[in-house]
């Protein structure tokens, strides 16, 4: 039993070190894993001078610094903000957002991008996919070595290690579904109608999503935690049950009917 006990200090321990390391690495370099994750690249004034006109004129009329911009050389539309202060604040615009929109469709969409940097959205986003992956990682790694207590054929002994792990993964479980629902889908109604009022145009950013809505997948963007960041998400159906419980957005249809009441 004494064996058992300091094996399972050792084990939670190393866990400990791995995990602090994971959120330092993480959190200080978000931006590079973000676009690596989503194959981004900086855009340069010179490569696009009418996003930055654009952008900058929204960010004068809200007393703000500009924000980086970066590209996916993707022909979808789509679009996201990041970043945890002002110095790694970011809005992303893929190539066929920037390409298929007009002037005011694409202000739209990135007044909603400034309005979830505005509210700080970004920054409890990148920390929430942080610790989801922790606890995640914690789990895992625990249900892993369960094996690895079990020699000595002494099975019983075994079952504190389990209870561990299972209460390790519910742990997880509960804490992911928290940090999910304090990303609440009103963030998103919200910064639709923070563009809204910075651009006094909702109808453009309706128009905007309509188009968005008919291509919005980024071939680049395979993991589910990442694809939350845009501001369409499409690979959760929430045509099911389970799907719509689930769902990082709400339905886009519900997002441009209450745009369009306004115009």
């Amino acid at each position: 039993m004494a064996i058992l006990l300091a094996r399972s200090v050792q084990l939670a321990f190393l866990l400990l070190c791995l995990t602090a390391l994971w959120f330092v690495i993480a959190y200080f370099m978000h931006s590079t894993l973000i676009q690596k994750a989503t194959a981004s690249r900086p855009l340069s004034r010179s490569e696009n001078m009418r996003v930055y006109n654009l952008l900058e004129n929204l960010c004068i009329s809200q007393g703000m610094s500009i924000p980086k911009i970066n590209i996916i050389d993707d022909d979808s539309l789509n679009a996201f903000a990041s970043g945890i202060n002002e110095e790694t604040f970011t809005i992303t615009l893929s190539k066929g957002i920037i390409e298929k929109l007009s002037d005011e469709e694409l202000e739209g969409v990135m007044a909603h991008e400034l309005t979830h940097i505005i509210n700080r959205d970004v920054r409890l986003l990148i920390v929430s996919i942080i610790f989801v992956g922790i606890f995640a990682f914690i789990s895992e790694m625990a249900i892993r070595n369960i094996g690895f207590f079990g020699r000595g054929g002494n099975r019983k002994n075994n079952l504190p290690v389990v209870l561990l792990a299972i209460v390790v993964a519910i742990f997880a479980y509960v804490i992911a579904q928290l940090l999910h629902f304090a990303i609440s889908r009103k963030r998103e109604y919200l910064a639709d109608a923070g563009a809204a009022e910075i651009t006094k145009k909702p109808y453009a950013l309706a128009s905007a999503l309509k188009k968005v809505a008919g291509d919005p997948f980024i071939e680049a963007v395979e993991r589910r935690d990442v694809a939350q960041l845009f501001m369409h998400n499409p690979q959760l159906d929430k045509r099911s049950f389970f799907g719509s419980l689930f769902a990082t957005h709400p339905p886009i249809e519900k997002r441009i009917a209450i745009l369009e009441q306004y115009v």
